[in-house]
């Protein structure tokens, strides 16, 4: 089954949402709306306003309630795209030219900014002070992630500790908050909201683990970026990790620097799919992707939590 078939019970809360995403990011600056508007306009699953939508049947669901929160964690998630494709020095993005590619780098810092700004607007249309200081303190681990993640390039001696840790920054925390704020929104119970934080944090895991095994795996039509980008940007993912135990492939892989091109890095990914790597990378994904669907057990039962769980096991284990 595909993903968009999975929700099509929310297709009109989904529509209300988009239309809220364009309206929101409009400004008196051409330029700023211009910026923001491709960044919108670039696609993705919008995986964490469904998962605020689906969370927030767990309570009283309202739409003009819940539209606020999932399009304040949407715009969190796109300015830090915008400011992670500064920090890779990324051009492409789901096939798409980036901000800082189409305009610069200051352009995509100031854009990357201002949606970030108006995600907290919007979240102070939610009175309840438990939401905003899970929002500001997603916010501040966000933004030590990426300054980790700069850190941490062609870091080849990190261990798997680092990459937990920077993940966690990266996807799982946005996800695990767009599913506790969708709850809070909806004035679920305490142990409801906790327990969907912690399966939004576990199914964060397994999908940034999953899209790092992709990196390697997928073409670049799918990508939409050249494949083993990650690796040529410097940063080092779970399969390099478990490539790296292999100390011939080690010597290959830690010859990549900012100036390997893309066509001198496929035989490193032809090292690293042969290495067991993947597979490896593959049962880690699995490891969180089994910690969600055992947290899903202990939430009340309805369509959304089957919902979650068929979302949950689709971007655990997606192709693509």
């Amino acid at each position: 089954m595909k993903l968009k078939m999975m929700y099509s019970f929310l297709n009109s809360d989904i529509n209300i949402i988009e239309k809220k995403l364009e309206e929101t990011i409009q400004s008196d600056s051409f330029l700023l709306k211009q910026a923001s508007m491709h960044t919108l306009q670039a696609g993705g699953k919008r995986i964490r306003p469904i998962f605020v939508l689906l969370a927030g049947k767990f309570g009283h669901y309202d739409i003009e309630v819940m539209k606020d929160v999932a399009v304040a964690l949407e715009l969190i998630h796109m300015a830090s795209l915008v400011h992670d494709d500064v920090i890779d020095d990324a051009d492409l993005r789901r096939g798409q030219p980036t901000v800082k590619s189409k305009w610069d780098n200051q352009i995509a810092m100031y854009t990357g900014d201002f949606v970030f700004a108006l995600s907290l607007e919007l979240m102070s249309n939610i009175k309840d002070p438990a939401a905003h200081k899970i929002l500001a303190n997603t916010i501040v681990e966000v933004t030590i992630g990426e300054i980790q993640q700069i850190k941490d390039k062609y870091r080849f001696n990190q261990n798997f500790r680092d990459y937990f840790r920077r993940i966690k920054r990266k996807t799982a925390l946005l996800i695990a908050a767009s599913c506790q704020l969708g709850a809070i929104a909806a004035g679920a119970s305490e142990s409801v909201h906790k327990n969907l934080y912690r399966f939004g944090y576990y199914v964060g895991m397994s999908f940034q683990i999953t899209d790092d095994i992709l990196d390697f795996t997928a073409s670049e039509a799918e990508l939409g970026k050249p494949a083993g980008s990650d690796l040529l940007q410097g940063n080092i993912t779970a399969p390099v990790l478990y490539a790296l135990e292999n100390e011939k492939i080690r010597e290959e892989i830690i010859k990549v620097n900012e100036n390997t091109q893309p066509n001198q890095i496929s035989e490193i990914i032809s090292l690293i799919k042969q290495s067991g790597a993947i597979e490896k990378s593959i049962a880690l994904s699995d490891l969180y992707l089994d910690k969600a669907l055992a947290v899903l057990e202990e939430l009340p039962t309805n369509k959304a939590k089957k919902t979650l769980r068929d979302i949950a096991k689709y971007i655990g284990r997606r192709k693509f």
